[in-house]
């Protein structure tokens, strides 16, 4: 029986905490993509109308929190993404990855601020999070956060979303 690791954050993955992995900035949000949006998370009932109508005034349309703004491509991306695989992170960063045969999804937290109106670019930035470690039935599992915000043109936080991985 192989011995079991005693971690798998070399101190190159650790000293990577906090490194960006990538950035994007959204083309400006339109009333038609905020309506067309709308439109599909409501389906098959109609969105609230202040989705659909912009209010009095010079006031702008506001978008419903859960829009993305990526949906449709990117003004400017910082690289194309890597060749997926359980090392993706640590490869795109230039660092070894622990090796690890599998990968899954262990969930995401979601925190929204300002609303989205039309008009808004949106940048995004993925950080890498903390490791972490525990024991399961298979072995020593390795947790790794991602930690991506949205800010619009202003610099105001939009939406601030933290996924973790599983490898094991």
């Amino acid at each position: 029986m192989p011995e079991t690791p005693k971690t798998h954050i070399s101190a190159a993955m650790a000293q990577a905490v906090g490194s960006e992995i990538s950035r994007s900035c959204s083309y400006p949000l339109t009333d038609s993509d905020i309506r067309r949006w709308a439109i599909a998370v409501y389906w098959p009932q109609d969105p609230p109308a202040r989705f659909l109508t912009p209010g009095t005034g010079e006031t702008p349309l506001t978008a419903p929190d859960e829009i993305n703004p990526f949906a449709w491509g990117a003004a400017m991306q910082s690289s194309p993404a890597p060749a997926g695989g359980p090392d993706a992170t640590e490869n795109r960063l230039g660092i070894e990855g622990p090796g690890l045969k599998r990968i899954l999804n262990g969930g995401m937290s979601v925190a929204y601020g300002v609303p989205l109106r039309s008009g808004d670019v949106v940048t995004s930035v993925k950080r890498l999070g903390p490791y972490s470690e525990r024991f399961g039935r298979l072995g020593l599992m390795l947790f790794t956060t991602f930690e991506d915000t949205w800010t619009n043109q202003d610099g105001d936080v939009v939406k601030r979303s933290v996924m973790t991985l599983i490898r094991y």
